[in-house]
């Protein structure tokens, strides 16, 4: 079992973590954010390590894009991630370039042409950076040019990338509303082998069959409903809590985060009951 719960570093509270050390199973950084900050901010990210495991989630990678790959943004990345002894480096199943920097994530077309030239960048950045590239599944609003489904699209840059998955399990079900499919389905189909965590986080409903991602609201319960059922489909996974607007003060963050570790408990001792009554 992989039982962690973990919420992203906001230098919002980052004094605080510091000098309270809250019960936290690992945080979650963009690089983006660090790499231009200088030794000041690597000291404290310092402190932080040796009370934590840490991961990252990137910004900027564009895996997607037509534009060049930003070989040198990757070398940078490794260095950190060197420089820090983090084993974990994830990024959006998409792309945020196009002839300079679009300021948004936007949908890769779902077809088997486009699968393949997003392998061939993720086998790149594997390559550079010495450890598996984890993707993101992502919310998107349009699916341009589509030919297959996002499922097979997600598996098939899986397994020709020969990559990992990042599970946002409320982008699920943000999609399976906006386009009208069974979030249950989509994540029983997806490769356990690949899951190395996951992402939990809240959205808006603009209306009744739309809803937005906006990682500004309180996670809801049929979010946490589909948590349980991908614990059960694929086993315990390390979560996630996003919060990215609207941010609480960390206290209500870490009480959120509670939640994820009451649902691992009871799959845990589920799981275990069962092996008793065999």
């Amino acid at each position: 079992m992989r039982r962690s719960v973990g919420i992203g570093l906001r230098r919002e509270f980052l004094s605080q973590v510091e000098a309270e050390a809250p019960a936290v199973g690992f945080w979650e950084i963009a690089p983006e954010n660090w790499l231009p900050r200088g030794n000041d901010a690597y000291r404290q990210l310092d402190a932080i390590r040796e009370r934590y495991s840490l991961t990252t989630h990137g910004l900027s990678l564009s895996i997607g894009s037509f534009d060049p790959l930003d070989e040198q943004l990757v070398m940078s990345v490794k260095a950190f991630l060197d420089r820090f002894d983090i084993a974990l480096y994830s990024e959006h199943l998409s792309y945020c370039s196009g002839n300079g920097h679009l300021y948004d994530l936007l949908p890769i077309p779902f077809t088997d042409e486009a699968a393949d030239y997003v392998a061939q960048r993720v086998r790149r950045v594997q390559e550079i950076i010495e450890r598996p590239l984890v993707l993101e599944n992502v919310s998107y609003y349009a699916a341009p040019g589509q030919e297959i489904s996002e499922l097979q699209f997600i598996r098939s840059v899986l397994e020709q990338a020969d990559c990992q998955l990042l599970l946002d399990v409320n982008n699920v079900f943000v999609n399976s509303v906006n386009h009208r499919y069974d979030p249950y389905d989509f994540i029983a189909g997806l490769p356990s082998d690949r899951i190395v965590y996951g992402h939990i986080a809240g959205h808006t409903e603009e209306a009744p069959d739309l809803l937005v991602d906006t990682h500004g609201a309180d996670v809801r319960d049929e979010v946490f409903d589909l948590l349980r059922f991908a614990y059960q489909q694929h086993g315990i996974f390390p979560t996630l809590l996003e919060r990215d607007f609207d941010i609480p003060p960390l206290p209500q963050l870490l009480d959120e985060a509670g939640v994820i570790e009451r649902i691992q408990d009871a799959f845990e001792n589920e799981v275990q009951s069962k092996h008793r009554a065999v």
